[in-house]
């Protein structure tokens, strides 16, 4: 067993859960008709000339399951937050009140859930795609080692079928992560 083709399933699992990990992050954007301050994560406000994500800027806190409240740390920047609310196209309305944004969540019509659902899937699709790419990637590195004399070629099957394996188990996981969020989007 050569070290360099378990450094290529090293760097093989390592883009994985970076796949996964950003699936998760995509999926933590979409509003399920549940209050989330992941809702608002890629939020950004003009804060005195500078683009500012709102967290870094502002408490969000979640006071009962159909509503956001945003408290400004600077008062001055609310009105900016309220815009930039408003800019980030999460089909939310905000309403200010001088010292607080709330944000109150709209029950989800079953149009709105279908949408919702195809876009979770498409988050999938594309993860998976990414997940494939990087196995194909892999397996083109351990072929160049068997090629260059590194591996043998039963060494080349069995990282093969080591790489197909880790492919398959992210793309199941992948699966099980969609198909709970599509569960809880389409939950009334």
């Amino acid at each position: 067993m050569d070290t360099q083709a378990v450094d290529v399933r090293d760097v093989l699992n390592e883009k994985i859960a970076k796949s996964v990990t950003f699936l998760k992050d995509n999926l933590n954007t979409v509003r399920a008709g549940r209050a989330n301050p992941a809702l608002l994560d890629k939020v950004t406000v003009d804060y005195y000339g500078t683009p500012t994500p709102l967290k870094a800027i502002a408490n969000i806190v979640v006071p009962d399951p159909r509503s956001l409240i945003v408290a400004p740390f600077d008062p001055k920047s609310l009105s900016n937050i309220e815009k930039a609310i408003n800019m980030a196209n999460i089909g939310i309305n905000p309403s200010n009140d001088g010292k607080i944004i709330r944000l109150q969540i709209p029950q989800l019509t079953e149009e709105r859930r279908k949408e919702l659902t195809k876009l979770v899937k498409k988050f999938g699709e594309d993860a998976k795609v990414a997940i494939r790419n990087e196995r194909r990637d892999a397996n083109e590195q351990l072929k160049k080692q068997e090629k260059d004399g590194d591996l043998t070629e039963d060494d080349l099957k069995n990282e093969e079928k080591l790489v197909q394996k880790a492919t398959d188990d992210a793309i199941s996981e992948i699966d099980k992560i969609i198909e709970k969020k599509e569960a809880e989007i389409m939950e009334v």
